[in-house]
């Protein structure tokens, strides 16, 4: 099945964030940003937070939570 079959119905992932890389651990089409709920599809996912495991929409909001809480956790 893929998203042009019909009655496909997106799904979250569940991921596992890595330096550069990340781990499926559910499938799925999409991650949400942890800062503003945002779905982010996978394709178009390139920035999150190692430390804190979340994912993030954009550089904008990757830059806000980096200081809103720093690098670490």
């Amino acid at each position: 099945m893929n998203i042009f079959d019909k009655g496909f119905a997106p799904a979250e992932a569940s991921l596992r964030y890595l330096d550069g890389d990340y781990v499926v651990l559910k499938p799925g089409s999409f991650v949400r940003c942890a800062i503003s709920g945002k779905p982010i599809p996978l394709d178009e996912l390139f920035y999150w937070s190692v430390d804190r495991q979340e994912a993030y929409a954009d550089v904008v909001v990757a830059n806000e939570a980096l200081e809103r809480f720093g690098r670490g956790n």
